[in-house]
C-alpha cells in the first residue's frame, strides 16, 4: 500500500509539469518561467534522483527521472527562447 500511494503522489507531480511543457513548446515562449527558480529546481530533481536511486526507491526514480526530463526541458526552453 505503501508504494501505491508513492506511485500515485509520483505521478500526480510528475503530470503537474506536462501543461507547462506543453504550453512552452506550442507558444515557443518560455517569458513567465523564472530561470533561476528552475535552475535550482532541476539541481533539486536530479539530487532527488540520484536519492531515490541510492536507496532504490522505484517511485522516487520513476518520478524524478521524468520530472528531471520534463524540467530540463522546459529550462532549455527558456534559454532558447527566452
Amino acid at each position: 500500500m505503501t508504494e501505491l500511494i508513492g506511485f500515485l503522489a509520483a505521478f500526480c507531480t510528475t503530470l503537474a509539469f506536462v501543461p507547462q511543457a506543453w504550453l512552452t513548446w506550442r507558444t515557443r515562449s518560455a517569458h513567465g518561467v523564472s530561470l533561476g527558480m528552475y535552475s535550482i529546481f532541476v539541481t533539486g530533481v536530479a539530487l532527488w534522483l540520484v536519492y531515490g536511486i541510492a536507496i532504490l526507491s522505484w517511485p522516487v526514480i520513476v518520478a524524478n527521472a521524468i520530472t528531471l526530463l520534463l524540467a530540463l526541458f522546459i529550462l532549455i526552453m527558456k534559454l532558447r527562447f527566452g
